[in-house]
């Protein structure tokens, strides 16, 4: 027999047994995967976090990243649940504080126009009271987001929210030195370098 019909009819008969296979082992895979746990995420992400990371939990229309830095989950829950769970979870944890950036334009949206919005207004005052909080043009938010990715690790929680400009944006800071407790150090260390007069 020919040794090139040999290794023809060899290499034939291996692509039909690794096509068998692969159609039995599709036949048996689940015809789709379990959501993850978003809590269990954002408690892992949060123990793997510090200063620099963010989190922002989302309206249902933000868009997906292509920048491998920043992580996208969708989650089955309101703005409200999954903001009250993941401030929550950031005021336990002993390593990070959040500082907190809401879009101008949430301000601006008329409550007649989308119901509910009062009340998450309401609820988004109480859930901040103890944090510090700003307001920025959304476009500013992204363009930080966009920026910090790059570098830094960032957790997007897409919530079924539909009331537009309703995202936060929390940047997460050391928990264990406060603002006023780093300007000391620097002023301090610009002290200790200061040129001394002859």
């Amino acid at each position: 027999m020919n040794p090139w019909k040999r290794g023809s009819l060899k290499l034939g008969l291996c692509v039909s047994v690794l096509a068998l296979l692969t159609a039995s082992s599709f036949a048996q895979a689940p015809a789709s995967t379990p959501a993850p746990d978003w809590k269990a995420v954002v408690q892992s992400r949060l123990a793997l976090y510090g200063h620099r990371n963010w989190i922002v939990v989302a309206d249902s229309a933000f868009p997906a990243y292509a920048n491998p830095g920043i992580e996208t989950i969708v989650v089955n829950d309101d703005m409200a649940s999954v903001l009250r769970y993941v401030t929550g979870a950031i005021a336990s944890s002993r390593h990070v504080r959040a500082s907190v950036f809401v879009d101008q334009e949430l301000y601006f949206v008329d409550a007649r126009d989308y119901p509910g919005l009062s009340e998450l207004r309401k609820q988004m005052t109480e859930l901040f009271a103890k944090n510090p909080t700003f307001t920025a043009p959304h476009a500013e938010m992204i363009a930080k987001v966009d920026e910090a990715g790059k570098t830094f690790q960032v957790l997007f929680i897409k919530t079924t929210e539909t009331i537009p400009y309703t995202t936060v944006f929390m940047r997460l800071d050391c928990g264990y030195l406060s603002d006023e407790g780093e300007r000391k150090i620097r002023t301090a260390m610009s002290a200790a370098i200061k040129p001394q007069p002859k």
